[in-house]
């Protein structure tokens, strides 16, 4: 009889969320900073290269390497990063979620497209987290820079009647507020 290789959760029903599967033993991403700022990568002890004639992983290069690493297994990481002083950070990154985006509606050969849409821009938030889009009819994700943009249809803004729209970072508690164009 052999050892489970994952365990399954799920929220139930009523909740609306999926079924994640969780293995027994998550993937150990470590990242190590150099005095350069360059970064080694390993997972499980196997190292983790940029790719042919890329130049070599930088601290800015986490949230892609995260994305990278979830993405091919759709499951939680272990990710550990050690510093050049000794200090240790340690977080478990889950995959992120995949969204999608309306389709647009077909339109007469030569013409423009009838699905338009209004953006509102924020900044201060944490690269990559989970941007709330309110009169919350989506989700975004802000950029490597920290900068978020929320996409909706005009359908989508007439939901608010005075107009407005939030950005809201589920991690930095960043707020925008304002009149998207």
């Amino acid at each position: 009889m052999g050892r489970p290789r994952s365990k399954h959760t799920s929220a139930g029903p009523a909740s609306g969320q999926a079924q994640v599967e969780v293995p027994v033993v998550l993937p150990h991403v470590v990242f190590a900073v150099r005095q350069d700022e360059t970064v080694t990568v390993t997972v499980d002890g196997t190292p983790f290269e940029p790719e042919p004639f890329a130049p070599p992983w930088r601290r800015g290069s986490f949230p892609s390497i995260i994305d990278t690493l979830t993405d091919r297994r759709r499951t939680p990481i272990r990710v550990e990063v050690r510093e050049v002083d000794g200090s240790v950070f340690t977080d478990i990154i889950t995959p992120a979620r995949h969204r999608t985006t309306p389709p647009e509606p077909a339109s007469p050969a030569g013409s423009e497209p009838a699905l338009r849409l209004v953006a509102l821009h924020g900044d201060g938030y944490v690269a990559g987290e989970d941007v709330a889009v309110a009169v919350i009819v989506a989700h975004s994700d802000a950029g490597p820079d920290g900068t978020a943009r929320g996409l909706l249809t005009p359908g989508e803004l007439a939901h608010a009647p005075t107009g407005e729209v939030a950005l809201i970072g589920r991690i930095s508690h960043t707020l925008t507020i304002g009149h998207p164009a």
